[in-house]
């Protein structure tokens, strides 16, 4: 569960007929009609932790298998595009972040060779498309903190080109050159009032490459440095409103004006704790006795001999986090309406966190599967079948191209 670590994919179309026989009851006709005629693009799934640490197989049918994403939770939910975190726990692999990160990246190869018929690896807005046609998941990659580069443009340029299409600037954790907002109140942390330097190199050298730029984690300082600094849009690749929430992780209504005028998108967390504050209350109220239990069974690993894995923190966590009753999937969807009101339904998006939130996502969101329901919720809430698409992964196929346009102007440069 990394997100309370932290605290504290061509379209897999399918025909209506078979949509039909999947649906949840509460979901009406006209809904599905909508879901079934969209690309839907996901812009956050840790699954790759499952993948290296667990030995998932996305192909799974297990009637067991808790995860958010498979290929049969995505056929039922009509999923196309997935963006796989490639996030690298910085304090279990110091001194090998890039190592870190590339066994994470052959991961996802690894599936997607697996199951030639049913996935395939993204790189562009044409990959995406080619898949929405091919009837297959697009899998596409984003690194999940800028420690990864190992404070190296070479390596950032490496990654781009094993098929990196985003990285958040920094995680939880600030790093030599991006501050973050998991650890602004820490003394013991050395910040940098934002962007360094080298910090904002980095930005300009993504624009160049064409590789989104996503400001989800960063603290407030190194926003405003991105916004000022960026020449193509950027993206907010799992984030929910501060207006709603006072979590540090959650963009206020300045920063949405600013993606707004930037051109970005802000893609909504599934997280209940960034969605509903009375969650976040109780998850900050028992946060520090959930960690004192995660440490005490990592200790208990360590002295049989064991090394510990993200998926065995999250055996704990699951655990901790079931005491807190989960908050109605409106909560998640007054997230996406008040985004839409301040930046524009142009600006707003999914980005669920899948896999980093195992039982922690609102009612009725138990998987992939469960997409269908969002967009009947927007339907209930006034919103057309134009705006839908939007929401539901056409703002972020709009701002993936006008990267991949910058880029390409970039490169024509001396």
């Amino acid at each position: 569960m990394k997100t309370i670590v932290s605290l504290l994919a061509g379209l897999l179309s399918v025909s209506l007929s078979s949509f039909s026989q999947t649906r949840s009851p509460s979901v009406a006709d006209r809904a599905r009609t909508i879901h079934g005629s969209a690309i839907i693009i996901d812009t956050h799934a840790d699954t790759p932790q499952r993948f290296l640490d667990d030995n998932f197989d996305i192909g799974s049918t297990n009637p067991k298998d808790i995860g958010h994403i498979s290929l049969d939770k995505a056929r039922v939910g009509n999923l196309g595009a997935e963006f796989f975190s490639i996030w690298v726990d910085p304090e279990t692999n110091q001194g090998h972040f890039a190592r870190h990160t590339l066994d994470l990246i052959d991961s996802v190869y690894e599936q997607a060779a697996r199951h030639p018929d049913r996935m395939m690896m993204a790189y562009s807005v044409t990959d995406i498309e080619r898949a929405h046609r091919e009837k297959k998941l697009a899998a596409l990659m984003g690194i999940e903190g800028g420690h990864s580069i190992e404070n190296d443009i070479h390596l950032l340029r490496d990654f781009y080109r094993l098929g990196v299409r985003y990285m958040t600037l920094s995680w939880s954790n600030t790093n030599e050159w991006a501050d973050s907002s998991g650890d602004m109140d820490d003394p013991k942390v050395q910040h940098h009032n934002g962007l360094t330097d080298f910090g904002k190199q980095v930005v300009l050298e993504m624009n160049r490459l064409g590789m989104m730029v996503d400001i989800s984690h960063v603290a407030d300082k190194t926003f405003w440095d991105t916004i000022a600094v960026t020449k193509a849009p950027v993206i907010a690749s799992h984030s929910s409103a501060r207006a709603l929430v006072n979590a540090p992780r959650n963009m206020t209504d300045d920063m949405l004006r600013a993606v707004d005028k930037n051109g970005g998108v802000v893609n909504v967390n599934f997280f209940s704790g960034f969605d509903d504050q009375r969650y976040w209350d109780a998850l900050q109220a028992q946060q520090k006795e959930q960690d004192a239990a995660v440490e005490q069974y990592l200790a208990k690993l360590k002295s049989e001999g064991k090394t510990a894995s993200y998926m065995d923190k999250e055996t704990i966590q699951r655990q901790w986090i079931a005491r807190i009753p989960r908050p109605p999937l409106s909560s998640l969807i007054d997230h996406i309406d008040h985004i839409a009101k301040v930046a524009g339904v142009d600006h707003v998006g999914l980005g669920s966190d899948f896999d980093g939130v195992s039982g922690a996502t609102p009612e009725e969101i138990d998987s992939a599967a469960d997409l269908p329901k969002i967009t009947q919720a927007l339907l209930d809430r006034g919103y057309g079948a134009g705006d839908i698409h939007k929401i539901l992964g056409g703002n972020m196929l709009r701002v993936f191209k006008e990267v991949e346009r910058v880029s390409r102007e970039m490169q024509t440069r001396p």
